[in-house]
């Protein structure tokens, strides 16, 4: 414990790490907020909405994870580079992140729109939700070039310790996609102010115009990164063309693959996870998908820190630095633990309240806040794997944190939840108590990893 704590009494270290994480936790808890405010207002449309919506989440959280996976790997190599003085090297592979983003994004693209017609039947959806479930994943993954931009080019901007340029822009999306949101999922609707009455129009699109919300402000989002990065004088492109860089490329893929196929088995694991509660119907898809949508806001301060740990880890191991990286780590990892068991505590106290945030059929929100009150027990526990996670994808050690995913994901909680729902015929509290073991199998086995040496003497 003593040395956990010691870093914390390293105020220009704190320093450091606030100004990494805080444009981050902030851009992350405003996304969190869009995405409140999107689920509560499908929610007031009805069930089957919710649960069109919330079908295709975890398969939009797959399609995110080779993206994601690559703006890891970009961000640990510029990392590593400036940690290690080598500014060229840091260009060169800002300067093959625009190679990526056109490979990845047109690819994503089209096994996406491929996938959309086929998606809901795949995921065992009932009849009156599929046509909803399946435009909603077409109209949201057809800017998917821009996404990835999105991703890819944040990570290069925070590599370099800017934090607060993918924060505004991030800020700016949020800010039209809840505007259309309000537009264009509503109709038309006349709002009485005391004796003023007040016209507003809406295109009562529903689903529909909450996807169409989302695309545009991923066109907006991608383009102004980009034109980001071509501001910065340390990153900047060199040509108008991107040529790939074959050295460079494969550094950024030893990193990113492990981490892709970490992601990846998480998020298959996740769609399985989505078709084995569809079993359950519709009020337990839509629960299930709400209650995960409530949770995510009490992640923000470790998912928002978990690039703050990755960019120091860089910097650590590009300096062969394996004190400062210990000391960082374990200074985010109190600070990450400490917030998010605050916010469990609400969590517990309050699982109703945050579930009627997004709809209000009874059964739904009890189902809901039935399942909310456990995992707020597990949220500290899972602070330690967000922020190692991070630690390890920084430092350039991505095969072990694989095979924990896999055994975790698969070993754990698919196979848990298939032998409650299939076998025992259990209900939506049996397959989020899976959710819980998953989760603290993982911190077991992350820390355990964490604490050995030999991983760390390999980068070093």
């Amino acid at each position: 414990m003593a040395s956990i704590l010691r870093p914390l009494r390293d105020t220009a270290l704190l320093r450091q790490i606030g100004r990494l994480a805080w444009p981050t936790v902030t851009e992350m808890a405003l996304q969190t907020l869009v995405q409140y405010v999107d689920t509560a207002q499908v929610g007031r449309i009805g069930v089957a909405a919710s649960a069109a919506v919330g079908l295709t989440s975890t398969t939009t959280w797959l399609v995110n994870a080779p993206i994601g996976a690559m703006a890891m790997g970009v961000l640990a190599c510029i990392s590593q580079a400036l940690g290690a003085r080598d500014e060229e090297r840091a260009r060169r592979t800002a300067d093959q992140s625009l190679f990526i983003v056109l490979v990845l994004g047109l690819g994503m693209t089209a096994a996406t729109l491929a996938a959309a017609p086929f998606l809901p039947g795949w995921l065992g959806a009932e009849a009156d939700i599929r046509r909803d479930a399946s435009l909603y994943f077409a109209i949201i993954c057809a800017p998917m070039l821009f996404r990835t931009a999105s991703y890819l080019f944040a990570s290069v901007l925070r590599a370099t310790g800017n934090s607060q340029t993918p924060m505004q822009i991030n800020l700016l999306m949020n800010a039209i996609n809840v505007t259309l949101n309000f537009l264009l999922i509503n109709p038309s609707q006349v709002w009485e102010l005391g004796p003023v009455s007040l016209p507003m129009w809406g295109a009562g699109w529903g689903v529909v115009g909450a996807a169409v919300a989302t695309a545009v402000s991923y066109l907006v989002g991608g383009t102004l990164m980009f034109l980001a990065v071509r501001a910065c004088p340390l990153l900047r492109p060199r040509g108008p063309r991107p040529i790939p860089h074959w050295d460079t490329l494969r550094r950024c893929l030893r990193i990113s693959l492990p981490i892709a196929a970490d992601r990846v088995t998480v998020m298959l694991g996740q769609v399985v996870f989505t078709a084995l509660v569809a079993r359950l119907g519709t009020a337990a898809v839509s629960a299930h998908t709400i209650a995960l949508t409530a949770e995510q806001a009490f992640y923000v301060p470790g998912y928002g820190m978990q690039a703050a740990a990755a960019t120091l880890a860089g910097y650590a191991v590009g300096g062969r630095d394996e004190e400062r990286l210990r000391e960082s780590s374990s200074a985010i990892i109190a600070v990450a633990v400490l917030l998010m068991s605050v916010l469990s505590l609400f969590l517990f106290l309050f699982p109703a309240f945050f579930m009627g945030i997004f709809i209000d059929t009874p059964e739904v929100v009890q189902l809901g806040a039935n399942v909310l009150r456990l995992i707020s027990l597990s949220e500290p526990f899972f602070a330690v794997v967000i922020i190692l996670e991070g630690v390890f994808n920084g430092a350039g050690d991505t095969r072990t944190p694989f095979l924990i995913s896999l055994f975790c994901m698969w070993g754990v909680r698919i196979l848990a939840t298939w032998i409650c729902v299939r076998w025992l015929g259990l209900g939506l509290t049996a397959v989020w108590l899976c959710m819980i073991a998953d989760n603290m199998a993982r911190f077991f086995l992350v820390l355990t990893r964490y604490h050995g040496h030999k991983w760390l003497s390999k980068l070093l």
